[in-house]
């Protein structure tokens, strides 16, 4: 991930010579006399910082966020040169989009949900620690100050930034276009009766945060995944293989016992959030599920990774 001062070749090997220790760029030192409690919180707030730093001046990043900024784009123009949609066809909420650009956003959010946006979570889940392996530079950023559960950390955390950027990506662009293409006012609910625009936009908010939280565990099952293998790709595919997995699983009627203990159960249950009052029960359900995820599959990705011979 972090760059070296020796000539490269195209796979990250060094021309030449043995791969130099890539040059870290560590945080700023905290002051003498700082306890120690803080100088931990304060070193590792200065890594998370610079791995959302690196993270997101990668093109591949930014390629991810393009991409599913398209996916509104498309449907709003799609919708504009094209005749009414019948009520009922299509996605979600398409048919309401004509009269309330507003809708742009939420359509967007449900094509979204079952692959774009576990696809490239899976991609930036995959890649944390197989990535560093895979590049050889692995084993420099186990060197103190960063050691392996720190690291552990940081990796997650950077991956769950992603995890908000890319709802929020899709929501903003959505209402973006919609509001350029297409009449914004009043926004009809669920339950019946109207909210003002710039409650709905609140609520497209709630429902971009919803999607973050709901991803947090498939953030994590792809944080272990990639403690299992050197090989960021593989890493990537298998993450994005359970998200579809655990899809279709939860859509098997027979398999109804197993359903609430699925990490994708609430994907789409985000219309709660669309009702006068807001529902929260689906909120705090798939919190829980989520934390569960994150706490066990956390707790296995420190159990592979504090116990692996890191050669790379």
């Amino acid at each position: 991930m972090l760059s070296s001062d020796s000539p490269v070749s195209n796979n990250g090997s060094a021309v030449g010579a043995p791969p130099a220790v890539p040059p870290a760029v560590p945080p700023a030192v905290p002051p003498a006399g700082t306890p120690v409690g803080d100088r931990r919180r304060f070193l590792t707030g200065g890594l998370v910082a610079s791995e959302v730093g690196v993270l997101f001046r990668r093109r591949r990043t930014w390629a991810m966020l393009c991409a599913l900024a398209a996916i509104p784009v498309l449907i709003a123009v799609a919708v504009r040169v094209s005749s009414a949609v019948p009520p009922g066809r299509g996605p979600a909420f398409l048919d309401r989009i004509s009269q309330n650009g507003l809708f742009v956003g939420v359509t967007s959010l449900v094509v979204a949900v079952p692959l774009f946006l576990p696809l490239t979570v899976g991609v930036v889940a995959g890649d944390t620690i197989a990535g560093e392996a895979g590049q050889g530079t692995l084993r420099y950023l186990l060197v103190a100050p960063a050691g392996r559960i720190r690291l552990l950390f940081v990796k997650y955390a950077g991956a769950a930034v992603f995890v908000v950027a890319a709802p929020l990506m899709v929501a903003l662009t959505g209402a973006g276009i919609g509001a350029v293409l297409f009449p914004v006012g009043p926004v009809p609910l669920l339950s019946g009766g109207t909210i003002g625009a710039g409650e709905a936009l609140v609520r497209l908010l709630l429902i971009a945060a919803y999607l973050s939280l709901s991803l947090l565990g498939l953030s994590a099952i792809g944080l272990f995944v990639s403690t299992l293998t050197d090989v960021p790709v593989g890493a990537m595919a298998a993450t994005v293989v359970l998200s579809v997995v655990a899809q279709v699983l939860d859509a098997l009627p027979q398999l109804e016992w197993l359903h609430p203990w699925l990490f994708s159960h609430y994907w789409l249950d985000f219309g709660d959030l669309l009702r006068q009052p807001v529902s929260w029960d689906s909120f705090a359900a798939n919190a829980i599920l989520q934390c569960g995820y994150v706490a066990v599959f956390g707790a296995l990705a420190y159990g592979r990774f504090v116990t692996k011979d890191v050669l790379s």
